[in-house]
């Protein structure tokens, strides 16, 4: 679904949103979702600097937005951002497939085995 940022004119497709309660959108087209609280992207090497840098950047301007994730696709990884009370965002990195992600805002767990399942890893070998 297609997520607004209204403090920042930026339109863009989030690989997965989710809302925690009831959805606000732009318009009655109800295609255009203003208040998510989890964001989750799976990086890919064109769009990882872009991810990382002015698409977070401009998520954070979404004040319902309390978890960010970001997925490697390359190797076991995942980045974890939390927004803190004093609007600062918390990192916490897993690289471990025995590894839980905690998603506090929408009570759900995230395992890494569970998003890596059936991934194979080009060793380069």
């Amino acid at each position: 679904m297609r997520i607004h940022i209204p403090r920042t004119g930026l339109y863009t497709y989030p690989d997965v949103s989710v809302v925690c309660g009831q959805m606000y959108f732009q318009d009655s087209e109800s295609d255009t979702l203003l208040n998510p609280t989890v964001i989750i992207e799976v990086l890919s090497p064109s769009t990882e600097n872009y991810d990382r840098g002015k698409k977070f950047q401009n998520y954070r301007m979404l004040d319902t937005l309390r978890e960010y994730v970001l997925i490697a696709q390359d190797s076991v990884h995942i980045e974890h951002y939390v927004r803190q009370m004093d609007y600062q965002w918390l990192l916490t990195e897993y690289d471990n497939e025995e590894s839980i992600v905690e998603l506090s805002s929408i009570a759900c767990t995230l395992a890494l085995a569970d998003v890596y399942e059936k991934i194979v890893f080009n060793t380069g070998e």
